[in-house]
């Protein structure tokens, strides 16, 4: 039997504004005003100066690749054969699939008292929180094209 094409499908990953040039030029000077600042420390007799300013540009870098690696995080979200579809893809490469019921699939936007959100998506008496690196008005899109791609495919699915 072959697969039906989705009805939708939403790819999540989470935004990453510094591209890999960007990042070699943000490490190059940052490398680069270490490494004069710490030279400049030695000459003055102050050489301790220079491994912590080393030790900076290495937590910098650090922060830098833990960060990247978060980004490949992603969710996609489709209707297969009746069934609402969330796939997540953890930055180890991990994956988890959660299916509801298409018809029965309810799309939940709770605010939270500090002005953030939570997204989810439930049926049954069955919750997953999707879309958590999303920034709130994000999150207000996706609720809204997601409720909106639900109702259409109730209106429109096959007999």
């Amino acid at each position: 039997m072959a697969e039906t094409a989705p009805h939708f499908d939403f790819r999540l990953r989470p935004y990453r504004s510094l591209g890999p040039r960007g990042f070699l030029v943000v490490m190059g000077l940052i490398g680069g005003v270490s490494f004069i600042t710490g030279v400049l420390f030695m000459l003055k007799g102050a050489w301790p100066v220079f491994g912590f300013l080393g030790l900076d540009v290495a937590l910098v870098w650090f922060a830098f690749r833990r960060s990247y690696r978060a980004g490949r995080a992603e969710e996609r979200l489709s209707i297969h054969d009746g069934d609402l579809v969330i796939r997540r893809v953890h930055p180890d490469g991990r994956q988890q699939v959660w299916r509801f019921p298409a018809y029965w699939a309810r799309v939940d936007l709770a605010p939270h008292h500090s002005g953030d959100n939570e997204l989810t998506i439930g049926s049954h008496g069955h919750r997953v929180t999707i879309a958590s690196f999303l920034s709130p008005d994000e999150r207000v899109d996706l609720a809204a094209a997601l409720q909106d791609a639900i109702r259409d495919w109730r209106n429109h699915r096959p007999a």
